[in-house]
């Protein structure tokens, strides 16, 4: 019998993938993800707020949407793979740079450049936008997203996981699960040893973020500062060329509300380049508003769990439920390729020269 994962990713706060939970279901359809995301709510992940980035699959969009799961807004809200988007819409539009654009205007943090990269797709040809409009904006870009992403915009590392898992794909179920708990159980320990350590030398920020403030301090050095409110940490930046005689732009910064006209501000949810040049200007200290997930103690409190040791298979309790009888008719033939059953996009075509090979029989 074949059987098939539902896997949930994330990203700790140092932008490590961090796998979440596993599900062995029959197919991928609507019945196995509301299985799969009803249990996630219920069991791992019941914090308010959170967000769900996926593909359109009509069984994900079928569970996120059914009351009794707990996925609709405010508890929860959803986002698209922005990566299965632009696939999409190269089924529908053909051309070298039509997927690029659509890119670009999801990935813009301002309505200013989203609607620049939009303008583009219009003179193009306008059906691209009519079938761009037919999704929520919220949901594929970044501009008004409202920060949930955190920079965010792909599922590609869930698809890291699925190469880690590729060598236990073919084992027995019990094997699978087992293979797969070791090999979470190691990770944790080895990422929850490194916090500790990195607790240990006092710093409180990951070191994804020191590298990003550090980039944006070196980007603050051509900037003129006014302060407007004292009180509210209202100021303006001017930014110019490093010679001075040109200008490049203004931008508000607001520190009550953590907010600046270039929205990197409040979509990463640290300071950009221009708030960090705020902070030179007023002596303010710049970690006073970074989000707290970046510290290296929110990482260290993500694998702090423990992971119980599995039973010796010779010390199993008896069982006595119900005995399980696999379907003849469902067992993958031995000397044959597996027979695909996804749905295959213009993501999924083999490279020019380089056609895709079973890894069973090559």
């Amino acid at each position: 019998m074949e059987a098939h994962y539902c896997l949930a990713i994330a990203h700790d706060g140092n932008s490590n993938i961090l796998p979440i939970a596993f599900a062995l279901v029959e197919g991928e359809n609507a019945d196995s993800w509301s299985f799969f995301l009803s249990n996630l709510r219920s069991h791992v992940t019941p914090q308010e707020g959170i967000l769900v980035i996926s593909d359109r699959h009509n069984g994900i969009k079928a569970a996120l949407e059914a009351p009794e799961n707990g996925w609709l807004p405010p508890r929860a809200f959803r986002a698209f793979c922005i990566r299965h988007v632009a696939a999409n819409f190269s089924l529908s539009f053909k051309g070298k740079d039509t997927r690029r654009i659509l890119v670009n205007a999801a990935y813009a943090k301002t309505e200013a450049e989203f609607y620049y990269w939009f303008d583009i797709m219009r003179t193009e040809n306008p059906a691209m936008c009519d079938w761009a409009n037919r999704m929520e904006y919220d949901k594929w870009t970044q501009h008004q997203d409202s920060g949930r992403r955190f920079g965010h915009m792909t599922t590609n590392i869930s698809e890291c996981v699925n190469s880690v898992l590729k060598g236990t794909r073919n084992l027995t179920f019990t094997s699978l699960v087992k293979s797969t708990y070791g090999r979470l159980a190691e990770l944790f320990m080895v990422r929850g040893q490194t916090a500790e350590a990195q607790l240990g030398t006092g710093h409180e920020y990951c070191q994804a973020l020191v590298k990003a403030i550090d980039r944006n301090i070196r980007d603050s050095r051509c900037f003129t500062i006014t302060l407007y409110d004292r009180r509210q940490s209202e100021y303006t930046v001017a930014e110019t060329t490093p010679t001075g005689n040109f200008s490049l732009g203004s931008y508000r910064v607001s520190f009550k509300d953590q907010t600046c006209d270039c929205d990197h501000f409040q979509a990463l949810h640290y300071p950009c380049s221009h708030a960090i040049a705020c902070c030179a200007h007023s002596h303010l200290n710049w970690a006073s508003y970074v989000h707290e997930v970046y510290r290296i103690s929110e990482v260290f409190n993500v694998y702090k769990q423990g992971f119980v040791p599995p039973i010796p298979e010779g010390l199993w309790p008896p069982y006595a439920g119900p005995t399980v009888i696999p379907d003849p008719n469902m067992r993958r033939a031995r000397e044959e390729c597996p027979k695909a059953t996804r749905f295959r996009g213009s993501m999924d075509q083999s490279v020019e020269n380089h056609p895709k090979r079973c890894g069973l029989c090559h």
